[in-house]
């Protein structure tokens, strides 16, 4: 019947078998390690035309069988397994400059003198090539609230090559409990630089850093393509609301003084000496008003 689709992997011709598979590597690669189940409902193919290519590519090289990272409590059996890119897969992404790119960073560390001198110059140059994509997405989320401004950033990120995702994450997955708060996780599925950030993880730290002055508040990166993992996963605590108007470090006012400061570590730096700087008084009163009152005179 025209149109309908085969019920068996014979019944497609190699091309079609070839074309299947490089569906499959590519969803692994826009949303990270995932099940044959997930691959089979976002394919629209069923659960084992999607084992017999994952089969093939597992063969190949291109894709690794591995646990699935549970996050939180983790319920009883084993777990999921899912099916993530190897650096072989990768490799077919966009990726033909990686050699180029870790020679010109040796070159700046090593024309820098080496040592500390040479990796401080390759992290200076890392900060300013971020900066021309921070301008970018300053613009996609000047006008977006706090609570969507992670989502919007996935999509800017998307538009770059990264193939982002914002999901929202519980507190005991990050260990955030004691801020009595969750957040979400900022995902890259892909990374354009991964091979050279495995040699100079200036890279990832300067795009952190990037991250929590566009969000307007400290985040933190739990796992890098560059070391191994599947996804680049940075989490991104719940804004709070209290304690904002005096410190400062709302993402508008954060925004405003990054820009100012005209760098991702003096920006951040400013924030919290501003706020160290404004609280500095009033722990002097109280501490003086604390210790006359032990001593049995009036604080005045």
């Amino acid at each position: 019947m025209p149109g309908a689709r085969p019920s068996a992997a014979g019944s497609a011709t190699p091309d079609e078998q070839h074309g299947t598979r490089n569906r499959v590597a590519r969803s692994i690669l826009d949303h990270g390690p995932s099940t044959a189940a997930e691959l089979a409902l976002r394919l629209e193919l069923t659960q084992a035309a999607v084992r017999r290519h994952l089969d093939t590519l597992v063969s190949e090289g291109v894709v690794e069988a591995r646990a699935k990272r549970v996050y939180g409590s983790r319920g009883r059996g084993r777990p999921a397994k899912v099916f993530a890119l190897t650096d072989c897969g990768r490799d077919a992404f966009d990726q033909a400059y990686d050699q180029l790119a870790a020679d010109a960073m040796r070159w700046i560390a090593r024309t820098a003198g080496g040592g500390a001198a040479g990796d401080a110059a390759v992290a200076e140059f890392a900060r300013a090539r971020v900066e021309a994509q921070a301008e970018r997405y300053w613009q996609a989320l000047d006008q977006v609230p706090p609570e969507e401004r992670t989502k919007a950033l996935a999509e800017a990120l998307t538009e770059d090559g990264y193939a982002a995702t914002a999901r929202s994450a519980p507190a005991s997955a990050e260990g955030a409990a004691e801020r009595g708060s969750g957040g979400e996780q900022l995902c890259q599925h892909h990374c354009p630089v991964a091979h050279t950030a495995e040699q100079f993880p200036q890279l990832c730290e300067a795009e952190t850093e990037v991250f929590s002055r566009l969000l307007g508040t400290h985040v933190q990166r739990l796992a890098t393509i560059a070391h191994g993992d599947g996804v680049c996963t940075t989490f991104v605590p719940q804004t709070r609301t209290d304690g904002q108007a005096g410190g400062g470090s709302t993402a508008g006012g954060t925004k405003t003084a990054g820009r100012k400061a005209g760098g991702t570590a003096r920006s951040t730096s400013s924030t919290r000496s501003t706020s160290t700087a404004g609280g500095s008084a009033g722990t002097s009163t109280t501490s003086n008003a604390t210790t006359a009152k032990s001593a049995g005179r009036n604080p005045a």
